[in-house]
């Protein structure tokens, strides 16, 4: 159904400036996980200086292709008129938020479903605003689902009541329903106040709802895997005939709900030109407890979505010659450039047709282990932390080796999210380290409670 719907004259599609090109433009290699994509002559041609226009069937064709490749990113040029949205704000016992809120979104159709707050809420009397009450909470799910079931427009805005719209959130969003083939667009999530001491500038930096500048597909097993449920548009009938949010759920229930419309052949868009302000919790004993919350979500997900929920994602031979190097042993160094080698062999014989396929391979196993080595550190310090902090305490050469990870997996971080006036490497890395520890707490009881340790198992790959 979504696979082949044909985008419309005049959509566009530029190739992510990521993507390099070789051949005379007939084979991309580039997206996330990284991919060869090899095109014909004349779809090459379309593409000319990286952009390609809709205007019949094939360039339709070409640009679908690069889609769904991840090399390239949408450009429409039409969008849905903002009547045609109807914003559901679910909210319990947040009057304040919701006042906020409402003035922000003043102009559009709204509802309000008060999920069970001590105090019923009220809201000021306009037409195109509407409050629906559950006289006893049932949670920010089945909050949402009522929403949707009283909405009548083509498409539904969800925000929570601790966000604040920025001007022109909403236009920049719409563009992608252009594409008959997107079911849901989500902003970037920025912090509504970001210098409120060292906790909140770290949490502006590195919030769990803040998925970073890049404009992204969203798709399980990339790096942008899910998109928080704080701020989300969606079409009404798709998420309808879904079944909508998984009541059943009270954690995590937006990532199962993007990966049950990918699994349905929906494609799904992250906008970071888009910005959504959120009010982070920076008390810490709610910030630790917010963030270990997180963490039992991954059990469920695991059950749901088999293999979904990985702690770390890499060949079999990437991660022997991971571990090997992290042995920081004569044997290990020597198995790790083994194994590295065979796999710049490989890469090469893929990549013989192209010019300098040697240098295409190295360069692709490099990157491919210095992401596994990130992989590793990151797993080590969060998901697998109490095994790791038991054998730190038990052996000194691996408690060296800890150390050295968790303070370069810190920095390197820090590198990735740094910004003008932010938190200094010292301060970024001691709260990272505390963040993975609350969420890996989350983890490991989770995984307990429902007896199922699928959330701790590594994706090895052929």
């Amino acid at each position: 159904m979504t696979s082949t719907a044909r985008l419309p004259d005049g959509f566009g599609v530029r190739i992510d400036p990521r993507v390099r090109a070789y051949s005379d433009g007939r084979v991309l290699i580039g997206g996330s996980p990284t991919r060869m994509l090899k095109l014909a002559p004349a779809a090459a041609a379309m593409i000319g200086d990286g952009y390609v226009k809709v205007v019949d069937s094939q360039t339709a064709v070409v640009a679908r292709r690069l889609l769904d490749s991840g090399v390239g990113n949408p450009r429409p040029t039409a969008l849905p008129a903002t009547s045609d949205v109807t914003v559901v704000i679910p909210v319990k016992n947040n009057p304040a938020g919701l006042e906020r809120l409402l003035a922000a979104v003043e102009g559009l159709t709204v509802i309000v479903v008060d999920d069970g707050s001590d105090v019923p809420l009220s809201a000021p009397a306009r037409d195109s605003l509407r409050v629906l009450r559950h006289e006893r909470s049932r949670g920010p799910a089945a909050a949402r689902n009522t929403g949707l079931r009283a909405a009548t427009t083509p498409f539904v805005a969800f925000l929570d009541s601790d966000v604040v719209p920025r001007k022109g959130w909403l236009e920049v969003m719409l563009g992608h329903f252009s594409d008959p083939a997107v079911a849901l667009v989500a902003p970037r999530v920025v912090a509504l106040e970001p210098d409120r001491g060292a906790l909140g500038r770290y949490e502006h930096a590195r919030s769990s709802l803040d998925l970073g500048r890049r404009e992204a597909a969203v798709k399980s097993g990339s790096p942008v895997a899910y998109v928080p449920s704080a701020a989300i548009i969606v079409r009404r009938d798709v998420l309808t005939a879904t079944g909508g949010f998984d009541e059943t759920m009270h954690v995590a229930e937006d990532v199962d709900l993007c990966w049950r419309l990918q699994e349905a052949g929906w494609r799904l868009r992250y906008e970071p030109v888009a910005h959504v302000a959120h009010d982070h919790r920076v008390g810490f004993r709610k910030w630790f407890t917010r963030k270990a919350f997180y963490g039992t979500g991954a059990a469920p997900l695991a059950s749901r979505h088999r293999g979904s929920v990985p702690t770390m994602s890499m060949s079999g031979s990437m991660l022997f010659a991971c571990v090997a190097a992290a042995s920081r042993t004569r044997l290990g160094a020597v198995g790790a450039v083994a194994s590295l080698s065979v796999t710049m062999l490989r890469l090469r014989r893929m990549f013989a047709e192209l010019d300098q396929p040697t240098r295409i391979a190295a360069v692709l196993t490099a990157q491919s282990f210095a992401g596994g080595l990130w992989q590793v550190a990151s797993a080590l310090c969060r998901h697998y932390w109490p095994i790791t902090f038991v054998a730190a305490v038990v052996s000194p050469r691996v408690r060296r080796a800890v150390l050295g990870f968790a303070v370069a997996e810190g920095l390197w971080d820090w590198y990735g999210h740094r910004e003008d006036g932010g938190l200094d490497p010292l301060r970024y890395v001691f709260y990272k380290r505390l963040d993975d520890i609350a969420y890996g707490a989350g983890l490991w009881w989770g995984a307990v409670v429902a007896r199922d340790a699928a959330a701790l198992a590594p994706r090895i790959q052929g």
